[in-house]
């Protein structure tokens, strides 16, 4: 019995699989001209898409420079003494520095004090770019290159000319790219746009911005740090006390001195970044290889659909008219 159970299974399956297969047979016509339809779709999107390209910069964080690896040094040494005065001077240590700048580069409000005005047109308005004149392709429904106004029209939740934080978003979403290496320390600092010159230059003025950022924020420290241990030391008798205020002060104003002698305050570039010959995207072949595998896969399903609804209307009027007879 069992044997003659499976041998009917196996054979309905085979039925199943030559019904199906002659189904597909009958319906190839509908199968080809939605796959060739979707195939004319995919390429004619392919082909639309302006180009973009990716600029990249190898950064090293460095090892000199800011507040954390000096007052290290002095915490473990004096941490105790300084500790009686109510002072604290554990650093973040390089790691916690490389971490804040690259929180920091990508933060709305560093985006609004160095990059906003520097790369709004080319954010919000830009659609292409003309190898001829080497420039950004501009909307003219957005931007009004000639009065150099901003004529798009946005509903009420937005302003004609983008806010930071609109600009911000779009920017982080889409254009911005940051990487670090955890064995290594490097971070990959990536921007993509449709000019080559556009996502290298905007990769230069981050890693300035950014440096310059950190450094304003560690002199900044470092100068209300010197005020309030010489209040400090002019308050106390100890003569130990009195060392460690002084080894503070001086390790603080040499914060203050390397910031002001280096350039490359935080991140020091390690490979700069160039204008890419070569797009990054988008991939053309790949969006018509998926255009037409999508297109063959929705025909199939609709002319099983249909196959199998034809099949079961005539079961449901075979079925009403023998209940009639």
């Amino acid at each position: 019995m069992d044997n003659e159970t499976t041998g009917l299974a196996a054979y309905d399956d085979e039925i199943d699989l030559r019904e199906l297969f002659s189904v597909l047979w009958e319906g190839k016509l509908a199968i080809v001209f939605v796959t060739a339809i979707s195939a004319v779709i995919s390429v004619s999107v392919a082909l639309n898409l302006p180009n973009k390209y990716t600029s990249e910069a190898l950064l090293a964080p460095r090892a000199e420079g800011g507040v954390g690896g000096g007052l290290g040094q002095l915490a473990s040494q004096y941490g105790g003494l300084a500790s009686l005065a109510g002072i604290n001077i554990g650093g973040l240590g390089e790691g916690g520095k490389t971490a804040i700048a690259i929180e920091m580069l990508k933060s709305r409000e560093f985006f609004g004090e160095y990059l906003y005005d520097h790369v709004l047109i080319d954010l919000m308005a830009a659609e292409g770019w003309d190898p001829a004149s080497k420039k950004s392709i501009v909307n003219t429904s957005i931007y009004d290159s000639a009065s150099q106004t901003w004529v798009r029209d946005v509903g009420p939740a937005f302003q004609v000319k983008p806010s930071v934080q609109e600009a911000h978003k779009a920017f982080v979403g889409s254009f911005l790219s940051v990487s670090e290496d955890k064995q290594t320390g490097f971070v990959t600092l990536a921007v993509t746009h449709f000019s080559p010159s556009v996502a290298r230059d905007w990769v230069f003025l981050i890693v300035n911005g950014v440096n310059d950022a950190v450094r304003a924020r560690d002199v900044a420290e470092a100068e209300n740090s010197i005020a309030f241990l010489n209040e400090q030391r002019q308050k106390t008798s100890l003569v130990s006390l009195t060392e460690v205020f002084a080894e503070l002060i001086e390790q603080q104003t040499k914060t203050v001195m390397l910031a002001a002698a280096s350039e490359e305050y935080v991140f020091q570039i390690i490979d700069p970044p160039v204008a890419p010959e070569l797009k990054s995207e988008p991939s053309r072949a790949l969006i018509c290889i998926l255009g037409v595998l999508l297109g063959g896969m929705l025909s199939v399903v609709y002319v099983l659909i249909r196959h199998y609804a034809k099949g079961d209307r005539r079961k449901s009027s075979s079925d009403g008219l023998g209940e009639a007879g």
